[in-house]
């Protein structure tokens, strides 16, 4: 199948990009994992934030292939707790200077009564160090009475190539499967993302990017945002014409 990729020479304008959030993803199947953030989510918004849950609702993994919206979900999460006055401390390999920032408040974390939240994603792509360091957050989660941890791979926690007592705190608390969606699920999921920018795609503009480009949810809603762009800097509608004009190599 031909992919036909973004031009380089064209600068994304992502100013008017939504924050991720749970009413924002489309589940597919992923509904009983939405459904347990979502009661998470309107728990903490209650006035009160000494509230505590078991262990097994506040320690999370899921896991499903590159596309399948494992990273919106936990940037879903961490907003949702900073929205509601949480702490949030986002992990990745890429920044292991986070991890460093987490340990250093994890006494203090544990102790408190008071809610916080810990995402941690590709968790499958982490080095020595950072596995020692997740090992090591994870058994302050475990001491703790309100500090809420979230992770996500590529496989289930026993099929990760992390080292054996890792993979089995990762399996602790609720493992969910995350699905990449058919279809017509995506021109429903790329028309929702298209309608929050305020953005009106003729009908025959969704099917031919299917066919024709990337079609993994991240590099689609990639282009949604450059047509975004692209619509308001040429002020015209987003047309099948105006698409293969934004794709065309230059």
């Amino acid at each position: 199948m031909n992919k036909t990729p973004l031009p380089k020479q064209f600068a994304l304008d992502l100013s008017h990009t939504p924050k991720a959030s749970l009413e924002n993803y489309l589940p597919g199947k992923d509904l009983a994992l939405i459904s347990s953030l979502q009661d998470l989510s309107k728990s903490w918004q209650q006035a009160s934030n000494t509230h505590t849950h078991p262990l097994n609702q506040r320690w999370m993994y899921w896991w499903g292939p590159a596309g399948s919206g494992r990273t919106h979900l936990l940037e879903a999460i961490a907003n949702a707790a900073a929205d509601a006055g949480i702490k949030a401390f986002c992990l990745s390999p890429q920044e292991p200077a986070s991890w460093v920032r987490l340990e250093e408040n994890m006494a203090a974390l544990a102790s408190s009564d008071s809610p916080s939240v810990i995402t941690a994603d590709d968790v499958d792509r982490l080095d020595e160090r950072l596995v020692g360091a997740l090992f090591r957050i994870l058994n302050g989660v475990q001491a703790s009475k309100a500090i809420h941890i979230f992770m996500a791979g590529k496989a289930a926690p026993a099929a990760l190539e992390l080292r054996e007592d890792l993979r089995t705190r990762l399996a602790w608390g609720l493992v969910f499967q995350t699905e990449l969606l058919d279809d017509d699920a995506k021109i429903q999921a790329l028309e929702q993302a298209a309608g929050a920018r305020g953005l009106v795609l003729s009908p025959d503009v969704l099917p031919w990017l299917l066919s024709r480009f990337y079609r993994d949810m991240p590099n689609l809603m990639a282009l949604i945002d450059a047509l975004d762009a692209y619509s308001l800097e040429t002020k015209r509608a987003v047309t099948l014409p105006l698409v293969r004009e934004l794709l065309q190599p230059k």
